[in-house]
């Protein structure tokens, strides 16, 4: 845990989640919560919408949602995002996007949550030459935009997250709807593609897991990587964690690299003309050893900063102060309530601050970055 706040508002920044699923520098531990869990969801009927739970801060982890997912944007130990452009042909650069866009997945811990975000709380972190901005542009239902540039190396990131969780009476599972577009700028390419569910099992077996079908799509090349991930089974307590999947080209169905290996351990490609086989992810390289960020210029932090509005709670739960931290969420809990009061009295619509945000049936939230390029931000990851 790291402590800012001697100029400007007070920051307190916790380590990235890594590859053993650790969440902070301190050793924060999820406590044993299975049979809570069990007793929070008792009146829950199966395929119910989880999102207005209102969760007590001990189902907490002591970060925001937006951080989880800047983090796997931000903080990794060996950069996968600048490979993905100088791939000399379009296959490599597939599949080199296909081996980050792996690199984004985390392993989580069973029991406990991020803080569900407040609308128009932020969250900008810079790594290099790559800055980092999220907003929350809607809170029912919950909507999450991230802007991503690298101008070093021309690369944009635009992505939309909506998680509908949804009770299954053995298992939680979190569909996250909306779309992460890759921009290869020199290589004038966009990679569109979707995100795995996450899956919380509370019997036979607790733990949690990504699964589903993942689709990466390059309309420009043609291209199309269709990856499958898979979690552990209803009869084993070993957590798989495989994806396998292919790179093709879609007009002639043809399969061109298979992929295969585990998102927690390695994945290779194999060539399937050549039989050539190459390790494109090692998840011990990519995730052991990340650094928690730091705040280079406290004086400008936003006030709606994830790592401000949740400071206090976020402090409490890694100290173990549940009285605390239950009064520290109450009050940002609160101030949400008061603000859409205020905002529902003078008839008045929020607007995000950083996004211009459409939405339709068919295509779901569709944000759109007011600025082309995302400035530096005054928190930084230590390279």
């Amino acid at each position: 845990m790291v402590l800012e706040g001697e100029v400007g508002p007070r920051v307190v920044l916790t380590a990235p989640l890594s590859l053993e699923g650790e969440s902070d520098a301190s050793d924060y531990k999820a406590p044993n919560l299975l049979q809570r869990i069990l007793s929070l969801l008792s009146n829950v009927r199966p395929g119910s919408d989880l999102t207005r739970i209102q969760l007590p801060p001990l189902f907490n982890l002591p970060k925001s949602q937006l951080q989880c997912y800047g983090e796997s944007v931000y903080c990794i130990n060996s950069d996968m995002l600048s490979k993905c452009g100088k791939g000399e042909t379009s296959v490599e650069r597939m599949i080199a996007v296909v081996g980050w866009s792996i690199s984004t997945l985390r392993p989580l811990m069973f029991g406990v949550a991020p803080f569900n975000p407040i609308l128009g709380e932020t969250h900008h972190v810079s790594r290099a030459s790559l800055n980092v901005l999220l907003e929350q542009v809607s809170h029912h239902p919950p909507v999450t935009a991230l802007h991503a540039t690298d101008e070093k190396e021309n690369i944009e990131m635009i992505w939309c997250h909506n998680p509908v969780p949804k009770f299954y009476g053995t298992k939680i599972e979190t569909e996250v709807h909306g779309k992460r577009e890759l921009k290869l700028l020199n290589r004038q390419e966009t990679y569109v593609m979707n995100s795995p569910k996450l899956v919380i099992r509370l019997l036979p077996f607790p733990g949690v897991d990504w699964v589903g079908n993942v689709t990466i799509k390059c309309e420009e090349t043609g291209l199309q990587a269709d990856l499958y991930y898979k979690g552990s089974s209803f009869l084993s307590n070993s957590g798989i964690r495989s994806v396998k999947g292919r790179i093709f080209m879609p007009s002639s169905s043809d399969t061109i690299s298979e992929i295969n290996g585990h998102w927690d351990r390695t994945v290779t490609v194999k060539d399937i003309t050549t039989g050539k086989v190459n390790e494109i992810y090692n998840a011990k390289e990519v995730l052991s050893g990340m650094k928690t960020p730091i705040v280079k210029d406290p004086k400008v932090v936003m006030p709606s900063e994830s790592t401000v509005v949740w400071g206090e709670l976020s402090q409490a739960i890694l100290s173990i102060n549940w009285d605390k931290a239950k009064q520290a969420k109450t009050v940002v809990e609160e101030r949400e309530r008061e603000l859409a009061r205020e905002r529902k009295s003078k008839s008045e619509i929020w607007v995000p601050k950083h996004f211009t945000i459409s939405y339709s049936k068919e295509s779901g939230w569709d944000p759109t970055p007011n600025e082309k390029w995302v400035p530096p931000a005054p928190i930084i990851v230590p390279t």
